[in-house]
């Protein structure tokens, strides 16, 4: 019996270089392949589980996205707020149930401050019905408090009671700071896996205070108020960026999302969040094929790189296959011999295509998670994924079978001939 096995394990290793091209070929490609697959299921879970349980969120009139991703993912800004007086009407109406206001456009090293009140800690819901919970420190009860989200506090290594210094604008480095005005840090909350871990969260109170001295976005010349002063003043807002609202039935889902684009006093929009997503995920469909299509087009040139190696070592391999015919090997044998060869060959990328996608999300993923908010867990593979290793496995095997054919089709003389 011809030992198929080790011939095809020696033959390739005496072609180790270009069978380790090959492979990383391979590699590179199916890491691609599964990393997009990865991105965009985990991605598409990440944003579904963002915000849960809210019925409408309400802005300035825009458009759905633009609202939903910066109220929501803290992506872009408004182009214009909301009167406190038209939020506090809207939030009266008999069918609502609880409404969270939010106020943004400072940051804090890189990281947006959400101004908001005590019902975000109660209202807000993610991952369907999971509610915020916090690792230490408690909600802020002063005009000055702070609670952090998970990544906040361990990128920039705070504590509870650390003092921080919010800027005016949204960046890395803040327009101008309200320095004279420093926050405490009161909390801290658990991780989310949601954009909520990325976010400073103020009071609406603090938001006016560190803006009381301010106009036009801009300090007053002249014009300084103490913290201390500011906490005697009125610090009621006269303006929000954005609110969630939950009713009390969803069955007024509808008519209320009309009442308030239809509201007379001043122009809103109300959104359903998972209309919104829907839309989102539509807008980035063509994205998504395309980048599907590039992958399954790199997948495809890395079997054809074997397929060409396999095919270019046959006149250098016409006198081993007429030797093992010489020495009993059937024709059979050295198709076998050719099949096993890109058999390894594709399970070897395989393999090392999904070291290559864990090394890549370990690296990366963070820099995903600190810059956009989208938390993507590093999970064994999906049914998904391991059916498109075994697609790409079976393909390389197939992609073996021509230049095997044309190995057997070799004759015995036709091999011994010496060419020159």
């Amino acid at each position: 019996m011809i030992p198929v096995f080790r011939l095809a394990a020696k033959s390739l290793a005496s072609r180790r270089v270009t069978v380790l091209l090959t492979v990383f070929a391979i590699s590179v490609s199916v890491s691609l392949l599964l990393g997009v697959e990865r991105l965009r299921t985990e991605a598409r879970a990440s944003f579904s589980n963002t915000v849960s349980g809210t019925d409408l969120i309400v802005g300035a009139r825009s458009g759905s996205v633009p609202l939903l991703l910066y109220s929501v993912f803290r992506i872009g800004n408004a182009t214009n707020n909301i009167s406190w007086r038209s939020y506090q009407d809207i939030a009266a109406n008999p069918d609502v149930a609880w409404t969270i206001p939010v106020s943004l456009g400072d940051s804090h090293r890189g990281f947006r401050v959400l101004g908001t009140n005590t019902d975000y800690f109660r209202h807000f819901r993610y991952a369907r019905t999971r509610t915020l919970e916090f690792a230490a420190g408690k909600p802020f009860d002063d005009v000055f408090d702070a609670v952090l989200g998970a990544q906040v506090a361990s990128a920039l290594g705070y504590n509870v009671g650390h003092s921080i210094v919010i800027d005016h604008g949204v960046g890395s480095v803040g327009f101008a700071s309200h320095k004279d005005k420093p926050f405490r840090v009161s909390g801290i909350l658990k991780r989310t896996g949601t954009p909520v871990d990325q976010t400073v969260h103020v009071s609406l109170a603090g938001i006016e205070a560190i803006h009381i001295d301010w106009r036009s976005g801009r300090p007053i010349p002249g014009l300084s108020i103490d913290a201390e002063r500011v906490r005697r003043m009125n610090l009621q807002p006269e303006a929000i960026t954005a609110f969630f609202v939950g009713l009390k039935s969803r069955f007024d889902t509808f008519e209320m999302q009309r009442r308030v684009n239809t509201y007379a006093d001043e122009p809103m929009l109300a959104i359903l969040p998972g209309v919104a997503l829907h839309e989102l995920w539509s807008l980035m469909g063509t994205a998504e094929s395309a980048l599907s299509i590039i992958t399954i087009f790199i997948v495809m040139a890395g079997l054809i790189g074997m397929v060409t190696m396999l095919m270019s070592s046959l006149n250098e391999r016409r006198r081993e296959m007429a030797i093992l015919r010489s020495v009993g090997a059937r024709p059979h044998h050295v198709f076998s011999l050719f099949v096993l060869e890109a058999a390894f060959v594709s399970v070897l990328g395989a393999v090392l295509g999904v070291i290559l996608l864990y090394a890549g999300m370990i690296t990366v993923l963070p820099v995903i998670e600190s810059r956009y908010g989208l938390f993507i867990p590093i999970n064994p593979l999906s049914i998904n994924e391991w059916m498109y290793l075994g697609a790409v496995v079976a393909a390389g095997i197939l992609a073996g079978i021509a230049p095997a054919i044309a190995a057997v089709r070799m004759s015995l003389a036709d091999g011994m001939v010496v060419r020159s």
